[in-house]
Order: structure tokens, then sequence, then C-alpha cells
């Protein structure tokens, strides 16, 4: 595939709605697909991993509770740097519609999971700066758990910034446990990003500390400093409601490999279908940097998505709607090919 086509298709999908298929992406449109159990009642349980003496959370949304032989798609979501799972992904904000995708997915026929990474959430602290090699690691010991209970060999991922890395970095070593990958806000190299040259200015304070302060301000300037003006307001205080509970500190190592030691997944060596999907204002993810990652993938079946007017918090945008449907797309080419 040539960068021009690249470019044609993210014309298309600037057109691209909830209630039109994406043709390029060979899936069904969202409205299209809602499966026969979507008025079920949502049903979520909790469960513990352990990483050697390390507890981490897990959390899980379906339609209707499990029942034996029952094999819904298991897609699991992967959270980034500065917020844990279930803000990121279950987030509830009060009369401004719904933001938790793990709601809408489980609507959608999936059986969705998140964890809080180590030093996250409701999850063990340790010493540790959790960096993305520690998140794949996670990920090793929650993927036990899912396996465990649901009886099924292969996953789908989806992460966001550097959840998207962790998930990559996942994919690389356990490729048997990855179906299909979804990489939002993905960081390659780094290279022309504007935010990641501002962070590297605290690069030494990074390595020499294994947290950072993540306080009220620090969550509004998540959604704000690309000056996109792509977020509710009301989203950055659902989210520092939630996540002060468990704290105004959370690790560096996140911010101190996106800083020092990228590129951290190599494309060619990961072995699935990838969906690459940024936000036209980025400041980290830049469309070059997705682009080189992009032409370096093995799989034939690959896709690269930006999204008009979002910009790093595809989860949060106000048209995240777009977002749920590149992704459903993405994955449903699959549930399709099963009907």
């Amino acid at each position: 595939m040539t960068k021009d086509s690249l470019f044609a298709r993210r014309t298309f999908m600037k057109g691209a709605g909830l209630g039109v298929g994406l043709g390029w992406m060979g899936g069904p449109a969202l409205a299209e697909t809602v499966p026969a159990d979507a008025s079920a009642p949502l049903w979520s349980g909790e469960y513990w991993a352990k990483k050697g003496e390390v507890p981490l959370y897990l959390y899980r949304k379906r339609a209707g509770a499990p029942q034996a032989g029952d094999k819904k798609p298991i897609l699991f979501f992967v959270h980034g740097s500065s917020i844990s799972g279930r803000s990121s992904f279950d987030l509830s904000v009060p009369g401004q519609g719904e933001y938790s995708l793990m709601n809408v997915f489980a609507r959608l026929g999936y059986d969705v999971w998140t964890m809080d990474h180590e030093n996250y959430g409701r999850s063990g602290r340790t010493a540790g700066n959790s960096d993305i090699a520690s998140g794949a690691e996670d990920l090793k010991a929650g993927t036990d758990v899912v396996l465990r209970e649901t009886g099924q060999a292969k996953m789908h991922f989806a992460g966001t910034s550097s959840g998207a890395i962790r998930a990559g970095a996942f994919a690389m070593k356990h490729p048997e446990r990855v179906d299909r990958l979804v990489l939002g806000a993905f960081t390659y190299t780094g290279e022309g990003s504007p935010t990641l040259k501002k962070r590297a200015e605290q690069t030494a304070y990074y390595k020499a500390h294994s947290r950072r302060k993540r306080d009220r301000a620090m969550i509004r300037s998540i959604f704000t400093r690309d000056g996109a003006n792509s977020t509710d307001p009301a989203v950055a205080e659902a989210l520092a409601d939630y996540e002060l509970q468990f704290g105004d500190e959370v690790p560096t190592g996140t911010y101190l490999d996106m800083t020092a030691n990228l590129p951290l997944v190599d494309p060619a060596k990961v072995q699935a279908p990838v969906l690459l999907i940024r936000g036209e204002h980025d400041g980290i993810a830049t469309l070059d940097d997705l682009v080189s990652f992009f032409k370096k993938l093995p799989n034939g079946d690959r896709q690269l998505a930006v999204l008009p007017n979002a910009a790093h918090s595809l989860t949060f945008d106000r048209d995240r709607h777009r977002f749920w449907h590149a992704i459903h797309a993405f994955l449903g080419v699959q549930q399709v090919a099963k009907g």
C-alpha cells in the first residue's frame, strides 16, 4: 500500500459516521451489528491476578452473566500512563451521555475486560516505576485469569497512549494470545512529537524518581495540551473525582520510556492484524511516525485511521462515537465472517 492510498483512506474516514459502514475497513457499521442480547442487563465482575507477590485488579463487563459454553469474543482494554483501568474505559460522566467503552462493547456482544497495572488504581503498590516491560508482564498475569475464566485461547486487545505501547509489547512476547490489536494514540519512535519534546525536559527526574505528581490540574491538562477543545470539561472533573481516591502520585516508568527508550515495539515482530488509530490533533502520536510503523507491519490485515477534530484522548473525545465505530468495524470483521 502506498502513502497516497493511506491519505485517501484518511479522507474517507473524515466522512464516516455511525450510520454508515466503513467500506474500506471491510467491517460492519456499528448500528447494523447490535446483537440480540443488546438489551440484556450488563453483568460485571471483579477478579485478581498475581504477578509474583503483586496483586493486580481486573474488571469485566458483558451482556448477561457468563454461562458454560458461551464464547463471546473477548476484548481487553489497556490503560495509559496517568489514569487506571476503570476510569479509562468505564467512566460515568453524569448528564453527559455514554463514556464507558466497556458498556458500549459489552452491548455489542463482547466479553470486555480491563485491569489496573502495578501501582495504579486498586492494584498492589511496589517500589517499581511500572514501565512498559512491567506492564507487559501485568498483561501476562491478567490474561492468565481471562483464559482460565473464559476457556478461550485468544482475545482482542485495544490500548490507548502508553497502554497501546504496553499492548504492542505484549503482542510481541505472546502472539499466541492476541487475536486482533487496536493501537490508539500509539507512539513508535516519538520523532516530531511536541508533547514528548516538552516532557523530555524532565527525563532526569523520571530516572531519579519512581513517582510523579498527578493532581486535578494535571488531569485537566491531558485534555487541554493539544489545543483542540475536543473534550467536554466535565470529563476531566469526573476523572479527577474518580482517580484522586487512589492518591496524588502515579509511576514515572512509562514517561521515562517514552522520553528516553523509544522505540519499544518492533512492528516486524507484531504478527496480529493491527488497527492504528490517531486523533487529527494528537501531540504525541504524529502521523509520520505511525505511517513508518504501519509500513513495517508484516500482516497484510492492517489499517490506519485518523479521526477528524480529535486529539490524544480518543476515549473521551466529544466525537468518541467515531472511535467506537472504527474499533468495532475492525474487530467485527471476524464476527461477520463466522456468522
